[in-house]
């Protein structure tokens, strides 16, 4: 009998932990958790933001799928979750911690368990959607940052009780048993306790790649630096730097926390752990804080899996996804996935797979338009609705500073195949279009009945059925009007 204990936390770029190759950013229990298992170099989000990435992986389908296209949950939707289905399979399944960024009440998600889960109000915020924001706002000079008395309280209780019922509970099922733990850090505010702080005193850094390069001049990019208006100076993005690697180390404590009790209770043996979170963070390269971007410090997870069925200090180049992970907890223990459900487990998939793909997408606020990206071998197209295109070869540029979709065409012209096998770009980026013009007019009708005072409702108030998107068929480029492309830019995608 085998089990799966998750660890996920929220916001963390791989690239900033000593298992992805971080000079000094110290991370020893997920060093150790590669030790004993797998990692994966080149993992990703299916969307590079809270609320379709964690609802994607929870469904085991694509956002677009699911119509969970930005962090606006006043229109709910009604997916089964891997919790519910493992659980009808004769699985325990629990959950413990923030349950907030998902697309329906974290208590009708079918889990067996469901543990000290947030249950948070429907905001009515517009700026949640796809909807126009003043450009440029006035720019922001100061952000929390430093140290912080009682910063990870909260998460102290999440990690407590996972602890506990991995001592107390888990010893005594009879059946196999799945549980997932969610912290909040290293999510901004860029703010740690004393204690983590002080082990990057004089530590904290300046981004390598700044807003001058050409990168950072691309459009979606130019919306994102536009809306957060960030303009932070040296000294506070060296504090701001600082916070995240203390909360890095202090995710990675807990992960400590998680592995010494497992062990402990004696189910190391029986149990496969994962470490994971939702999506990356840009921390200041090329200009941009927070995630909701498709370049690699936006998009790139970490994915380190140990236990029955993964290789002991195995790393594994070949592109995945969270929702691969999400099959892998299936095939963990031993249960039925359904067919239709996106991604294979990461126990099947080989080590250097020069012709697998793997696709995010993203179609929430800040830019103007959605964006898709598809990665193949070390190939990565950018596909933008309303903005050029990009493609980079991240074996020679890992950090995207050349963009050669104007020198490989025959590159392009097949990663937008692939592509076009999994959606039509424009399509959806009209459906999400439309979409979000439904949430606005949602919101609007909720301040109509309840006043324009209330800014928040509960999930009773907000629950609406949407249409699953489960039939998707594909349209050629012909039907959607697309036109020739010049210089990266498709002259009428709209």
């Amino acid at each position: 009998m085998t089990n799966v204990l998750l660890l996920m936390s929220d916001e963390h770029n791989p690239r900033y932990s000593s298992v992805y190759g971080h000079p000094f950013v110290r991370t020893p229990n997920l060093d150790r958790l590669a030790e004993q298992g797998t990692v994966y170099e080149n993992a990703y989000c299916p969307s590079p933001l809270c609320v379709p990435s964690r609802s994607a992986f929870m469904t085991g389908r694509y956002a677009h799928e699911i119509q969970r296209y930005n962090n606006c949950k006043v229109i709910e939707a009604r997916d089964p979750s891997y919790g519910q289905l493992l659980a009808e399979q004769g699985v325990h399944t629990g959950y413990i911690g923030s349950a907030a960024n998902l697309y329906r009440h974290p208590h009708q998600l079918g889990f067996t368990e469901m543990l000290l889960a947030e249950v948070t109000q429907r905001q009515l915020d517009p700026d949640a959607v796809r909807a126009d924001v003043p450009r440029p706002v006035l720019p922001k000079t100061e952000a929390d940052h430093g140290p912080v008395w009682g910063r990870f309280d909260q998460d102290l209780i999440f990690v407590d009780r996972a602890v506990q019922w991995l001592q107390e509970t888990a010893p005594k099922l009879a059946e196999p048993w799945t549980m997932t733990v969610n912290v909040h850090p290293p999510h901004p505010p860029y703010t740690s306790d004393p204690e983590h702080w002080a082990r990057y005193e004089g530590l904290g850094d300046l981004p390598e790649h700044g807003s001058e390069q050409s990168s950072a001049m691309h459009p979606y990019n130019q919306d994102l630096r536009n809306r957060g208006g960030w303009d932070y100076g040296p000294a506070l993005i060296r504090e701001l730097r600082q916070g995240y690697y203390a909360m890095i180390s202090y995710v990675d404590d807990e992960l400590g926390r998680l592995l010494d009790a497992l062990e402990a209770a004696g189910l190391a043996g029986d149990t496969v752990v994962c470490y994971t979170t939702d999506h990356g963070d840009m921390l200041g390269t090329f200009g941009v804080w927070g995630k909701c971007s498709l370049y690699e410090d936006s998009v790139r997870v970490p994915i380190v899996a140990a236990g029955p069925g993964f290789g002991r200090g195995a790393r594994v180049r070949t592109p995945v996804s969270l929702l691969d992970l999400q099959a892998a907890i299936f095939h963990a223990v031993g249960a039925d996935r359904p067919g239709h459900w996106r991604g294979e487990p990461l126990q099947t998939i080989p080590n250097d797979d020069r012709e697998r793909v793997v696709f995010a997408e993203y179609h929430g606020a800040g830019v103007r338009g959605s964006g898709y990206l598809i990665r193949r071998g070390d190939w990565k197209l950018i596909f933008n609705a309303d903005a050029s295109d990009q493609l980079f070869d991240l074996a020679e540029d890992p950090s995207e500073l050349v963009d050669l979709w104007a020198e490989r065409p025959k590159v392009v012209a097949e990663l937008e195949q692939e592509l076009r096998k999994i959606c039509d770009p424009i399509a959806e980026h009209r459906a999400a279009e439309e979409f979000s013009r439904r949430q606005v007019a949602r919101i609007g009708s909720l301040q109509d009945q309840l006043g324009p005072d209330v800014t928040e409702v509960p999930w009773s108030e907000s629950a609406g059925r949407e249409p699953n998107r489960s039939d998707q068929t594909e349209v050629d480029a012909e039907q959607v009007g697309r036109g020739p492309i010049v210089g990266g830019t498709v002259t009428d995608r709209q």
